[in-house]
């Protein structure tokens, strides 16, 4: 009887200490433990030197590890949802874009999140301008020769694109509107990856997508880059003509940034969100932009907030000139 009532002490001694432990960790300051980043793209893409870069940079800020973890599926919509269905503690943040936040919302009604107000806005970080690739043996050495190609063959050039209603989709979308032709858009779930070893492959005449996935393909002289969706011309690319320029005003980029669940706590949150900040604004950020073809545009929660806003007019605008194509 006495041996069963000391080991019940033992246990509820036991109980009390685990508790009093646990209250220590908790009441440590954020961060105390691991970090996840969700990136909701296949590794290998556009976005994974994004996501390592702000990753690295946010371990060595924090003192804590971070680990990076890839959740494609559904036009990145799968692990951006994870983000923002995580619990809301601070320990999970993720990488999404304009299309993702903007356009997704618009055409999936099953979605975590319509706008700004279902997710934490973190910062804006860069804009990656979307570009139109040929195989360097294309018959095609600028884009007025492609636009031409375009014009007399509606609907017959093909252009692999990372994904369904991604933005070099709707890129290529907003272009058809502008210039009223019809380029056709093949998209790839593998991302942008996949989409330029079609174009290396002969299967599609041409391949839409980012700086970081097609410059080491530039490089080795085996495709050309013909266009990039830019008011000026792309310092990537700066033989690229300009598509603004050559008379059709698209500049639909890619705006990656960062979020987290709704719901943390202030002094979680404004630590993350100066974190972030800082990151954006530092040095070291701004040269691996340079060196991966990206535009900086470093904006604080409300301006990448309002900035989500303004793409969905312009997503809603462009779902009604694809509606009436169909």
């Amino acid at each position: 009887m006495f041996s069963l009532i000391r080991n019940r002490k033992i246990v509820t001694l036991l109980g009390v200490v685990g508790a009093l432990l646990l209250g220590q960790v908790q009441a440590q300051p954020y961060p105390n433990r691991d970090i996840t980043f969700i990136v909701p793209y296949g590794p290998g893409g556009s976005t994974d030197p994004i996501s390592r870069q702000f990753a690295n940079q946010l371990e060595q800020a924090l003192k804590v590890n971070v680990s990076v973890e890839n959740k494609p599926g559904g036009s990145a919509t799968i692990g951006t949802a994870a983000v923002i269905r995580a619990k809301p503690d601070g320990y999970t943040l993720g990488l999404t874009s304009n299309s993702v936040l903007s356009y997704q919302p618009l055409v999936n009604k099953g979605l975590a999140w319509k706008g700004p107000e279902d997710y934490q806005s973190i910062v804006k970080l860069v804009d990656l301008p979307t570009i139109i690739a040929v195989r360097a043996d294309s018959p095609w050495q600028t884009f007025e020769d492609f636009m031409d190609a375009v014009r007399k063959n509606p609907g017959k050039v093909r252009a692999a694109v990372s994904g369904y209603r991604t933005t070099p989709d709707l890129a290529i979308q907003e272009l058809n509107k502008i210039a009223q032709v019809k380029i056709a858009t093949i998209p790839f779930t593998g991302g942008g990856g996949e989409a330029l070893v079609a174009l290396l492959g002969g299967r599609v005449e041409a391949s839409t997508g980012y700086a970081p996935t097609m410059l080491p393909h530039v490089q080795a002289g085996k495709i050309r880059i013909i266009a990039a969706f830019t008011k000026d011309k792309y310092f990537a690319f700066p033989q690229a003509t300009s598509v603004v320029q050559a008379g059709y005003n698209v500049t639909l980029p890619a705006s990656y940034g960062i979020v987290a669940p709704k719901g943390m706590p202030n002094e979680i949150k404004d630590k993350i969100i100066a974190t972030a900040l800082a990151i954006g604004n530092s040095p070291e950020f701004a040269q691996f932009a340079e060196k991966h073809g990206l535009i900086l545009d470093v904006k604080g929660p409300k301006q990448m907030d309002e900035e989500m806003n303004e793409y969905t007019r312009v997503f809603r605008e462009l779902i009604v000139f694809m509606d009436q194509k169909k």
